[in-house]
């Protein structure tokens, strides 16, 4: 007897759940063959406030959890990918056409990435700190410490790769984010979202949202409560648009061509000095 085809539905990740959109929106995507895979959920405006909201309850907690904390929350997320391998893979050939020899390359890359900066979690305050030289009876010190809340928009492309080269770096450091998946490609987001939930890595942190850049990122840019805007998977035709948006609440606003670079740490770290007087 056969049996009925159970398709998955894919929900936004907010706030450590999955829902719908609040708008009841779903757009088709289509394999790279022209087939219908799935209807993932439409983010509106709304669900981006939601987002926001939920990023910036959770960023007290993740900011001041110790480093090495963080890192051990990294590497179970790389563990728990590897665990569902195939599944990433199977959804990437769907997506993104090609071989399964580049499906498997992408997925070991973006999971060697999660070890790669989990183990930088606690090395950059001793790369990027300073023990400043000052004229007079007082220590002065600097270390990097996080942004706040940064928006992300996916790379286009590489539907797992460029996801996991974003935001790895952004809670690595103590950020949270909200995250627009590749618009044509969001599938393996929402796949990671599942094993994001399943990591030890506190509601809030990561928010993930499918759905038309076009419409979503403008609201990115000029939301007040958003620190920093990646925008590597933005079009250039909209990059001037987000810049200016963004300028209103001096949101710092970075375009990356390196997955695997320090440099996408510190882009959403600032710089605190602390004085200390030398006891006598």
């Amino acid at each position: 007897m056969s049996r009925i085809d159970i398709k998955k539905t894919y929900k936004l990740f907010i706030g450590g759940q999955f829902p719908r959109s609040e708008s009841g929106r779903t757009y088709e995507i289509k394999g790279a063959n022209g087939k219908f895979i799935a209807n993932p959920a439409l983010a509106s405006r709304k669900d981006l406030r939601d987002s926001v909201t939920a990023a910036k309850s959770a960023l007290s907690g993740w900011s001041s959890a110790t480093a090495f904390n963080r890192g051990q929350i990294l590497y179970r997320i790389a563990e728990i990918m590897e665990g569902r391998r195939d599944q990433f893979v199977n959804e990437i050939i769907a997506l993104e056409g090609g071989s399964a020899k580049a499906a498997e390359a992408q997925v070991e890359q973006a999971i060697d990435l999660w070890v790669w900066y989990a183990g930088w979690c606690d090395k950059i305050s001793t790369i990027a700190g300073a023990t400043n030289p000052i004229a007079g009876t007082y220590y002065n010190f600097t270390t990097p410490e996080e942004l706040g809340v940064v928006g992300i928009i996916a790379d286009q492309k590489d539907s797992l790769l460029g996801l996991v080269a974003a935001i790895a770096p952004v809670i690595a450091t103590g950020n949270t984010a909200v995250v627009i998946a590749s618009e044509k490609r969001p599938l393996p987001a929402i796949t990671l979202s599942e094993a994001l939930a399943t990591s030890d890595l506190p509601a809030g942190v990561l928010n993930i949202l499918t759905g038309k850049v076009s419409e979503l990122a403008p609201w990115l840019a000029s939301h007040m409560e958003i620190d920093g805007l990646d925008i590597s998977g933005a079009d250039s035709k909209i990059e001037s648009e987000l810049r200016i948006a963004g300028a209103e609440n001096l949101k710092r606003i970075h375009r990356f061509n390196k997955s695997q670079s320090p440099q996408r740490m510190l882009a959403f770290m600032e710089a605190k000095t602390v004085w200390h007087p030398i006891g006598i």
